[in-house]
């Protein structure tokens, strides 16, 4: 291969990262529009309407949330049916999600964090590690990624 057959074999092969790549900024594009609409539907926007502010002046993983979380079963139970950026939608949790899903479950979570007057992302995602039973390599994933974006 000489430096001329190189350089188009590379070519070829960045067009097709950028091509793959902006296949996934599309679907993040169309993730961020239609993020958590069915919560502005019945039967969630009820339940919402009643339980936002209440789950505002909690504190995350406490046994008031907790109890918050058991009173708006049915709704979180269509919520997490309907998107798939919770660990809850799929059947295996965490581990049928794709690297998409997790992306749009980091962001829900930090702007989750934001609603609490003790919000902490950090916290966050150690207490998840544990709901969720995710391995301590993506816990270190997440972590970087609200480091290097939040």
């Amino acid at each position: 291969m000489n430096q001329e057959e190189c350089k188009k074999e590379t070519k070829q092969h960045i067009g097709n990262v950028q091509i793959l790549m902006l296949d996934i900024i599309h679907d993040l594009i169309n993730r961020a529009h239609d993020h958590d609409l069915s919560k502005l539907e019945s039967p969630e926007l009820e339940t919402f309407t009643e339980f936002t502010p209440k789950l505002k002046q909690s504190t995350y993983g406490s046994k008031e949330y907790g109890d918050f979380l058991k009173n708006m079963k049915g709704a979180l139970d269509h919520h997490y049916k309907t998107n798939r950026h919770h660990p809850e939608h799929f059947s295996n949790g965490i581990k049928g999600m794709n690297l998409v899903d997790v992306i749009e479950m980091i962001c829900d979570w930090k702007a989750s964090s934001m609603r609490h007057s003790n919000g902490n992302i950090e916290k966050s995602i150690e207490m998840n590690q544990e709901r969720f039973g995710y391995s301590d390599d993506l816990k270190q994933i997440l972590l970087n990624t609200i480091k290097d974006y939040f």
